[in-house]
Parts: C-alpha cells; sequence; structure tokens
C-alpha cells in the first residue's frame, strides 16, 4: 500500500460511518413518526445495520432507550384508561342485571286483586268428601 492512499481510506470508512449514521437516524425518526415500538431490533432491521453497532453509538442508544420508556409510559397510561373504563362498563352493567332481577321478581308475583287460579282446572269438578254432591245440593228437606 501506498503511503498517500491511506487518507482516503479513512474518508472513506469516515464517509461510510457518517452514511451508516444518517441511516439509523432517518430509520429511528420514521419509526417514532409512525407511533410503533421502538426497538434496537425494529431500527437496525429498518436502517439494515447491526445492533450491536447501534449499541456501539451513544447518542443513538440513548435515543432509542429514551423513546422505548416514553412509548412504555404512554402505554401504560393506555391500559390504565381502558381499564377505568372497563370498570366503569361493568359497574353499569351490574346496576342494570339488579334492576332487571328486580323486574323479573315483581313480574312472577301474581297481582293482589285477582285471586289464584284452581289447581284442578278443566275436567269435572272435584267431589265433595261426603260422596254425594246431588244431596248437599238439594239437602234432605221436601221440596215446597
Amino acid at each position: 500500500m501506498r503511503a498517500g492512499n491511506s487518507r482516503h481510506i479513512v474518508a472513506a470508512a469516515g464517509n461510510r460511518h457518517e452514511y451508516t449514521r444518517a441511516k439509523a437516524i432517518k430509520a429511528l425518526r420514521e419509526i417514532d413518526a409512525a407511533g410503533t415500538v421502538v426497538t434496537f431490533d425494529i431500527v437496525a432491521r429498518a436502517a439494515s445495520v447491526s445492533r450491536s453497532w447501534l449499541y456501539t453509538q451513544p447518542d443513538l442508544r440513548g435515543e432509542i432507550e429514551r423513546l422505548r420508556a416514553h412509548r412504555q409510559r404512554a402505554s401504560d397510561a393506555s391500559l390504565i384508561r381502558r381499564l377505568e373504563a372497563a370498570n366503569e362498563r361493568n359497574r353499569r352493567l351490574t346496576e342494570e342485571n339488579r334492576q332487571l332481577r328486580e323486574q323479573l321478581a315483581h313480574a312472577r308475583q301474581p297481582p293482589r286483586c285477582q285471586t289464584p287460579e284452581p289447581a284442578h282446572s278443566g275436567g269435572p269438578p272435584p267431589r265433595s268428601r261426603f260422596g254425594n254432591d246431588r244431596a248437599l245440593l238439594t239437602g234432605p228437606w221436601p221440596a215446597s
């Protein structure tokens, strides 16, 4: 290798490094703008760089960790809101069930002004315990 070419190799390596950083930063911004979860793996795949390279870049590493933590806090807040909404819906449904049970119990009770139907509807009337229903109706006295 000639002594004069080393500066070109160093310059090419520096250009490649800056190009790789630019790809990683662009991918990081796009992922963040899309609102998806930011992880080292996702950024590495989007930027076509290795995860180990991302870990060696302190500023990129710090930004990925910051965005990941921010998304996690937002996710926690979202889960809390969803849980509160589910609890409120549960309270409303419990109250509605209570009201429906009361209505059902009220509907099953016979009205107070109506007498209950006889248990032997249909067929001949029941016989008296004396055996002779006709005698009870006419009586033993002579007809006038």
